[in-house]
């Protein structure tokens, strides 16, 4: 691959583990952030830092500059907004900005971060090809905000001809998880001792971060236009990967009285979606994800000295309560950044 390789949303989870790889195979490559992102993330990293925001059409136009290949890694991922407006406006009106700069700048590829939640569920086989959606209502505002982001992303490429691909990320653990993500938060609050419960028959679709990011880089060198990818390792009980941050945080499991298995744990695990997965995904997943949820609960995610406000969670119903656990992880000092203009 040759050329500069521009990733917006740089700043995040997998945006900055996508410039990480980039960066890895000696690609030249453009962060797009926002001025009031943390760039802990892209620390010692040999990136050219440009500020933007995809509502600033001009500023996303100055970013895309000179770049072949765009990796678009922008998600506002807050279901629980009761005011479900800000989804919208940063995940299909903020996309929609872009797409039109895009147009205009001759790419070779544009590789859009979709997510496995515009994906069928079923008990069947679910490939990219799978259809209709048949969950929407029941994923709220931030699923039908996923939703139409994808079909706007392969309309401009079936129809307007941008070279894009969507890639249906699973939940992605892994390590400098600073803002955290929800998922991570949990993760890290299990490791804290500050998760006294659990929802029974939670579970979800995972991935390695960083064989996410690859997968990315990888559609950006041979995806084929217009269509999509999934990028899942396979499913996992959510209670399992708090239990393993748990134990290796030197706190004690907490397990349910014997015969309180949830008739909605069954039916859980025999509705879940049966993706087919890269066979190197197979492969490592689980000990990546082994690895990940160790990682997630040490300190480079309690570190970050990144301001975090206290939020509401949603009411959940049923639940099982573990009691109060002790527990703390000193935090490391946040890292430096080393910044290069344009």
């Amino acid at each position: 691959m040759t050329g500069r390789h521009l990733v917006v949303g740089a700043s995040g989870l997998l945006g900055s583990h996508v410039v990480r790889a980039l960066v890895e195979r000696g690609e030249r490559v453009r962060a797009m952030v926002r001025r009031t992102s943390s760039l802990c993330a892209l620390a010692g990293l040999d990136v050219e830092c440009v500020f933007g925001d995809i509502e600033d059409p001009e500023s996303v136009r100055d970013a895309m500059r000179g770049c072949e290949v765009v990796y678009y890694c922008v998600v506002d991922a807050r279901p629980w907004l009761r005011d479900p407006a800000p989804l919208f406006r940063t995940n299909v009106a903020g996309l929609r900005t872009v797409l039109d700069v895009a147009l205009a700048a001759e790419l070779r590829r544009f590789v859009f971060t979709s997510s496995v939640a515009t994906l069928p569920i079923g008990p069947g086989l679910i490939d990219e090809s799978a259809g209709p959606r048949n969950w929407t209502k029941r994923g709220g505002a931030y699923v039908k905000s996923r939703v139409q982001a994808e079909d706007l992303v392969l309309d401009y490429a079936r129809e307007r001809g941008l070279p894009a691909v969507a890639m249906c990320v699973a939940n992605t653990y892994g390590p400098d998880d600073y803002l955290p993500t929800p998922h991570g938060g949990f993760v890290a609050a299990a490791a804290r001792g500050k998760l006294p419960m659990y929802v029974r028959g939670a579970g979800a679709e995972v991935v390695d971060i960083r064989d996410a990011a690859t997968a990315l880089v990888l559609a950006g060198e041979r995806g084929t236009v217009g269509e999509r990818y999934i990028v899942s390792a396979g499913f996992r009980n959510t209670r399992e990967l708090h239990d393993l941050a748990a134990s290796f945080a030197g706190l004690p499991r907490r397990h349910p009285r014997p015969g309180t298995t949830d008739r909605r744990d069954r039916r859980n695990r025999r509705s879940r979606r049966r993706f087919r997965t890269c066979s190197v995904l197979r492969r490592t997943a689980a000990h990546r994800l082994h690895n990940d949820v160790v990682r997630v609960a040490n300190p480079p995610i309690l570190g970050s000295g990144h301001p975090r406000k206290r939020r509401r969670c949603p009411r959940q119903i049923d639940v099982q309560y573990h009691g109060r656990s002790t527990g703390r992880i000193t935090a490391d000092r946040r890292p430096t950044v080393r910044q290069i203009d344009g």
